[in-house]
């Protein structure tokens, strides 16, 4: 991509100055009219080489200038200004980009991970309990990480590590033998909602009755010991949530490669037992079994409680160790709500004393949390949104604006309104702000998307077609921007950010709009017609793909 050949000829120009740089930014102006690319370089560098910014600046620039090669590269100019070096990219390499695009479906694509292979673990929900609203983010934030790494080339394993094992079983199931009546739960419209109903009942009566907590550890006892009637129930709360699971994954559009659950890993935990028992870090602690991190780096980690029975960390650990062993993937992500931080940092910093996996092969994506306006969601106090109602939601108000793209729109506007914003930061649920077509959301962009295929068929219609053989003389912001593309692609991946993809797609549409508001596109005395059409083609191209990518389908008309 151009911005490596840039790089290399500025690390050439400050090498025939005598400087050594070890690194050098470049990034895209905010305003277009400042140039394509600007790195600092001079600003960073000019200290060392005690020199003033602007003035080193100026020595680069020419330096630069006076190369002979800077057309075969791409570069119309170079500037210094206040000590940025600012690029101006040709005419005719914009052109070049525009076709390349309009020839390549599949524009944006790479090969970078080409060898590599990647496990992203994503959404993993709580069996015997119904998607929330909360659960939405680490499902779409998966799932588009998973989708960005695919494009760059690497081999992708989507895992669903499912939360089918614990003592909130022990519970569930002390629910169901006091409380509830498992053919009405069969029956019931939504099982899983009526398991939720006995788990918060447990609870309640639980306030009362402390015995009725222990008679839950014992049955979570019975179940990892294989008792039948444990286990049976236990496989009726699963088979009654993976119904329900698995008609939200199918409005969302998310697929997984496997689905290992908590469960699958019980018969596993005893060889991470093993390993940890040979080290010196695996201690007793008034009863229970920890693992001491050095100088006191993290706080201890529970393995094995006081009674022998297994936690979240024993089964995670053996998930772990079980991936080296039978993939041994180059990188392993977790998207996980960012409450759980300090718990990866615990996880990876074992799974590195353990010698499972190097540090920098473990991966936390950390969400932020959805809130309402006047504050924080929250299922105790009842003001928590089922997903399934938000979808349904969300596809009720896309139809009346058109019934025949409602569940489209409607999803996808949910997805976009989450994905735009990077995924640390909480998001505000606001309805308006969802479905407007007009703000920064999925349907401005589908619809931008739309018309561009709706002016496509009309030039067929004229008998006119994409090309890029007569171009018109000026340089246009839309170029300038669609070429990007690409390197927006490998940030993304790079620092697993989805949302620098929907800004960019933002960016990308206001661009077009400004294009279409200012241009005759199809008007038959305008000799650029097919140059404009090739434009417009290329703008469906990179906002299609660039959706794909957000796990957000392009509907034919809106």
């Amino acid at each position: 991509m151009i911005q490596d050949q840039l790089k290399v000829l500025i690390k050439e120009a400050l090498k025939n100055l005598s400087i050594e740089a070890p690194s050098i930014l470049l990034e895209h102006p905010a305003d277009l009219a400042m140039g394509d690319y600007s790195t600092n370089v001079a600003m960073t560098l000019a200290k060392q080489s005690k020199q003033n910014p602007k003035d080193l600046a100026e020595k680069i620039t020419l330096e630069l200038s006076a190369r002979q090669d800077l057309a075969e590269v791409g570069i119309l100019r170079i500037e210094a200004q206040n000590g940025f070096i600012n690029f101006y990219l040709s005419k005719e390499f914009l052109v070049e980009q525009v076709k390349e695009i309009i020839e390549n479906k599949d524009f944006g694509r790479s090969v970078g991970g080409k060898g590599k292979k990647v496990i992203v673990e994503f959404s993993s929900p709580n069996i015997a309990k119904p998607f929330t609203v909360g659960h939405l983010r680490s499902t779409i934030i998966g799932d588009s990480i998973a989708k960005i790494f695919d494009f760059c080339g690497y081999e992708v394993l989507r895992d669903n590590h499912l939360g089918d094992w614990g003592t909130q079983f022990g519970k569930l199931i002390v629910a169901i033998k006091r409380f509830g009546n498992v053919e009405e739960i069969s029956k019931a419209e939504r099982p899983v909602k009526a398991l939720v109903e006995l788990y918060v009942k447990f609870h309640n009566e639980a306030e009362k009755d402390s015995g009725l907590d222990d008679e839950a550890r014992g049955w979570f006892t019975k179940l990892e010991q294989g008792d039948v009637e444990a286990r049976d129930l236990w496989q009726k709360c699963i088979d009654w949530s993976m119904v329900e699971f698995k008609t939200i994954y199918d409005r969302l559009g998310v697929k997984f490669d496997m689905m290992l659950g908590e469960s699958f890993f019980e018969d596993k935990m005893q060889s991470v037992l093993t390993d940890l028992g040979k080290t010196d870090f695996y201690k007793e602690s008034e009863g229970a079994k920890l693992i001491f991190f050095p100088d006191e780096k993290h706080p201890p980690l529970m393995i094995q409680k006081k009674d022998g029975s297994t936690l979240y960390a024993t089964r995670d650990l053996a998930t772990d160790k079980y991936r080296k062993e039978i993939w041994n993937p180059d990188l392993v992500i977790n998207e996980v709500g960012i409450e759980q931080s300090l718990y990866f940092k615990q996880l990876y910093e074992a799974e590195e004393m353990l010698g499972y996996f190097e540090k920098s092969k473990r991966v936390h994506v950390a969400h932020g949390l959805y809130r309402f306006k006047d504050g924080k969601m929250s299922t105790r106090k009842g003001n928590v949104i089922w997903l399934e109602d938000i979808l349904n939601e969300g596809v009720a108000r896309a139809s009346k604006i058109n019934p025949d793209t409602g569940e489209i729109v409607g999803i996808s506007a949910i997805k976009f309104n989450d994905l735009k914003s990077e995924s640390k930061k909480d998001i505000v649920f606001d309805w308006d702000e969802i479905l407007n077509l007009d703000g920064d959301t999925g349907p401005y962009i589908q619809y931008v998307c739309v018309r561009g295929q709706s002016i496509l068929r009309k030039g067929e219609e004229m008998g006119k077609s994409a090309n890029t053989e007569k171009p018109t003389s000026e340089v246009l912001d839309i170029e300038k921007i669609l070429y990007r593309f690409p390197e927006i692609v490998i940030t993304a991946q790079k620092n697993y950010a989805p949302h620098t993809i929907a800004q960019y797609l933002l960016n990308v549409a206001r661009e077009f709009n400004s294009f279409y508001g200012n241009t005759k596109i199809l008007d038959e005395d305008n000799k650029h017609i097919e140059y404009n059409l090739a434009l417009v083609k290329a703008t469906t191209t990179v906002l299609k793909n660039g959706l794909y990518l957000l796990g957000i389908k392009t509907p034919e008309k809106m």
